[in-house]
């Protein structure tokens, strides 16, 4: 489709929420302005009561392939994203076989490529003994480089010293970890298996991936950074006692140390195990209600960057086995922008809030090249949301492969009506067009 005319959309973008017609011409937002003809356009949408903003960036999501499809796969995931207003993603290397070379990189962007509805990025892995391929990494049309500076992750883990000093001073791009102290968590999964052998409560999980292991580890990054000058992006923080390893007193683009806030560790605590079990669990673990409100208020003061959704599905099967059993994360990325929507309608967050943190700042934090705000000139990646239209998530409309989701059950106040990724109307009213694929981001880096 050639050219789409929004118009009577209340726009959320830049701090501000205007009622204006915004018009996109094959990839582009061409025009925004009050009163916008309708003259020669292909497809005409009205937005009246609607809002507009501009399609989340997930920095954070596992895909699972390759080698892992029987859980998930880029094509469905990319819908599901798209169907719940993320338009770009950026995927984790803990795909098998790791993504730990460039050829390897280069064959999930070729995927990608072919299936993917959603706009779409890969991180290049690291591991103990890949430093030169690494630094091969193009730092035009790659996120970044993951480093897990924890256990959850198998053979990825990098606890070298030597392979840490030697990635954090010669990194060619921005480092994104994760962060759980591998002795710490060992440590306390010993103690916990002498009280209950291998019938561990899931109760027990924040217990055993403490506070005390994030801290650990997530200090040892910021000191490595901080020692290279490296740029550095922490993952998924879970604990208040992390938030005093970054700054809210300098602007994003300042910034040689940011920091990530995931859904589930704003949305649950550790009372909700008790009904959900091993549903939620996740690495790090979702913590106390202490750490979750410290987390939420970190995003608001700017001390936490950006918001996304670690989005890891596993299939029901796994997640049903004992705490050691079953594996950590879930699928997220279908509900996460309706989950802070009814954190708006709550009160703990704004909507201008909201396209800040899950729109704007990761388009700064990873210098992506035109997106992540409603501007002439740049890709039209937009998501229209109706704010009072109540559903209930049920797995009949869940889009992930594993079928499943942590939010089953939950009544959510709003919904997402339509989808624009680079351009295509890909999600109109529940229905998916995929006669036209996502685009590679690209990014302005020196």
């Amino acid at each position: 489709m050639a050219s789409i005319l929004i118009t009577n959309a209340k726009v959320i973008n830049e701090g501000t929420i205007r009622e204006v017609d915004v018009l996109v011409k094959n990839e582009f937002i061409e025009r925004i302005d009050n009163h916008i003809s309708a003259d020669g356009v292909d497809k005409v949408i009205d937005a009246s009561g609607k809002y507009l903003m501009p399609g989340l960036i997930d920095d954070q999501v596992h895909f699972r392939e390759p080698g892992l499809t029987h859980k998930a796969e880029i094509y469905t995931e990319a819908r599901a994203a798209v169907a719940g207003g993320v338009t770009s993603f950026m995927e984790m290397p803990n795909t098998v076989p790791n993504t730990l070379t460039q050829e390897l990189l280069q064959d999930k962007y070729d995927i990608a490529a072919n299936r993917s509805l959603a706009n779409y990025s890969f991180f290049m892995g690291a591991g103990n003994d890949n430093i030169e391929e690494v630094l091969k990494t193009n730092q035009k049309n790659v996120c970044g480089i993951k480093v897990f500076m924890g256990s959850s992750t198998g053979n990825m883990l990098v606890d070298n010293p030597t392979t840490l000093e030697n990635l954090f001073s010669k990194a060619p791009i921005l480092i994104a970890t994760h962060c759980e102290d591998e002795a710490t968590i060992r440590r306390n999964t010993e103690i916990y298996k002498q009280k209950y052998g291998e019938d561990v409560p899931i109760e027990c999980h924040p217990l055993i991936r403490s506070e005390e292991a994030c801290y650990t580890s997530s200090s040892m990054a910021v000191e490595l950074a901080k020692k290279h000058g490296t740029r550095l992006h922490i993952l998924h923080i879970s604990t208040a006692k992390e938030l005093a390893l970054f700054d809210n007193s300098i602007p994003l683009k300042q910034k040689k140390v940011t920091a990530e806030a995931c859904i589930h560790h704003m949305w649950f605590n550790d009372a909700d195990y008790k009904s959900k079990g091993t549903f939620i669990k996740w690495n790090p673990a979702v913590k106390t209600k202490n750490d979750q409100e410290a987390i939420l208020k970190a995003v608001l003061d700017n001390t936490i960057d950006v918001i996304a959704t670690d989005h890891a599905p596993h299939t029901i099967e796994e997640k049903k086995n004992t705490y050691f059993k079953a594996p950590s994360g879930g699928p997220l990325v279908q509900h996460s922008l309706v989950t802070l929507l009814e954190m708006y309608h709550q009160g703990k967050i704004t909507l201008e809030q909201i396209v800040d943190k899950a729109c704007h700042c990761p388009a700064i934090l990873f210098e992506i090249e035109k997106r992540g705000y409603i501007r002439e000139g740049y890709f039209a990646d937009l998501v229209l949301v109706d704010l009072n239209d109540p559903w209930v998530v049920d797995k009949s409309n869940i889009l992930s492969k594993c079928q499943w989701s942590p939010f089953e059950g939950t009544r959510f106040r709003s919904q997402v009506t339509h989808t624009l990724v680079s351009g295509h109307l890909a999600y109109e009213n529940g229905i998916l067009n995929e006669s036209q694929q996502g685009k590679r981001l690209t990014f302005d880096r020196p």
